[in-house]
């Protein structure tokens, strides 16, 4: 085991995909003389030159169309986008190009390409720069999307959707570049769909993906010093999500959180709740809660914006309602 950064083992995995496959390519803002805008592509065209690791103009739409007609071509291209907010200006070569190909050829064609950038929250970015927009790729058919929460995960996923011949989004947190843990330093890839239970429990269920992952951790510590004890499940994929999963431990503790950081109304988040509630009824002693980032755009005061996201307290708050341990609605 390696202990290295989330930076480092996105780096590591598109180093090694490189070399194993030259048909794998990078193109993006910033991502070749200047190492990319997170660092995350360092060292890429020293390696690979720049007809591999390409800078593209500042074209969200032009530079992901291109990508997607590469991947159309037999490349299988991995497109940055420095920012998933900056990805909006490129949902039509995402939504009505890469994910209908396949469909709308009758399977003739395929598109391998990979769509990679940070999403969510940062710190003193304000309301256009620091959207969660998972549910904007988790709604279309034809996508497949995941969000790691820890290094061996960016690793072993990016992998995983390089070698997919669908396109895959991948929606990486930017406070979590720097985040440092063990990675195995054999290769391995982590299949696409699979939740990870991170800690087992009998008395509630809390459910989250990407960085809202290490609140419920530290929550479920707290618990446990209350004598609740609570499993922890990183969902790791989103599209396709692990229903089944996440049912089985929602049997077993008949109380479930799920945390998202993205607004609440037509969330990932709001989804899954649905799933669960729909699914598990008959389990079920108390209402799914969401924790959810509050209903406004993004403050750029830093007290402000803290107190808009979910956070350990507010998932302590929604447990203790499923734990009947306060009023309902207190």
């Amino acid at each position: 085991m390696a202990q290295i950064s989330y930076r480092e083992a996105l780096n590591r995995a598109m180093v090694e995909e490189m070399k194993r496959d030259d048909s794998v390519v990078l193109m993006g803002e910033e991502v070749a003389e200047y190492d990319g805008a997170y660092k995350v592509t360092r060292g890429l065209l020293e390696k690979f030159g720049p007809g591999r690791v390409i800078d593209t103009p500042i074209t969200e739409l032009g530079f992901t169309g291109l990508g997607v007609g590469a991947a159309i071509a037999g490349l299988r291209p991995v497109v940055e986008w420095m920012t998933h907010n900056f990805a909006l200006l490129a949902l039509d070569q995402v939504v009505n190009e890469a994910a209908k190909t396949r469909h709308m050829s009758g399977g003739q064609l395929s598109v391998p390409i990979v769509f990679r950038g940070p999403n969510g929250p940062a710190e003193y970015l304000s309301s256009q720069h620091s959207q969660a927009l998972a549910s904007y790729w988790m709604h279309i058919p034809g996508l497949k999307v995941v969000a790691p929460a820890f290094p061996a995960d960016a690793y072993g996923l990016l992998k995983t959707a390089i070698r997919d011949n669908d396109p895959v989004v991948i929606l990486e947190s930017e406070m979590l570049y720097g985040y440092k843990a063990e990675v195995p330093e054999e290769e391995f890839l982590t299949p696409l769909g699979k939740a990870n239970i991170l800690r087992q429990g009998e008395d509630i269920s809390l459910i989250s993906f990407g960085r809202p992952v290490h609140l419920a951790l530290q929550a479920a510590v707290l618990l446990e010093q209350r004598g609740v004890q609570a499993e922890v499940i990183d969902l790791r994929s989103l599209r396709p999500l692990d229903e089944d999963t996440i049912a089985q431990s929602v049997k077993k503790t008949g109380r479930a959180v799920v945390i998202d950081e993205s607004w609440p109304a037509a969330s990932a988040g709001s989804y899954i709740a649905y799933r669960l509630a729909a699914e598990c009824f008959d389990y079920l002693d108390a209402p799914v809660e969401l924790v959810a980032s509050e209903d406004v755009p993004m403050p750029y005061n830093h007290a402000l914006e803290l107190a808009v996201q979910p956070s350990v307290d507010k998932i302590m708050a929604a447990a203790r309602r499923v734990l009947y341990l306060e009023a309902a609605h207190g």
